[in-house]
């Protein structure tokens, strides 16, 4: 089962590679830039495997640049928020 597979392994996934940034001294810059990479890589190459990423994928198409990296900070934000809850 690939972690795109259910959009809850994919939150976790991207929590714990953000714990792992944050540990090796990136700042929430840095790992906001590379939120806006993956998802940018992901909306071009990756087909969405659930209603969730589907959503993401219509917003990030239909977003401009500066929208495209408020979403990719705002994903950053949400893992954040949920790994802090736990």
């Amino acid at each position: 089962m690939s972690v795109l597979d259910n959009f809850d392994t994919w939150k976790d996934f991207l929590a714990n590679r953000m714990q792992q940034a944050e540990q090796q001294g990136m700042s929430q810059q840095t790992i906001s830039n590379l939120a806006y990479e993956v998802g940018d890589y992901l909306a071009k190459r990756v087909d969405a495997k659930n209603d969730e990423e589907a959503v993401l994928l219509e917003l990030w198409n239909a977003a401009s640049t500066e929208e495209r990296q408020a979403i990719a900070s705002s994903m950053v934000k949400l893992v954040q928020n949920e790994g802090n809850a736990k």
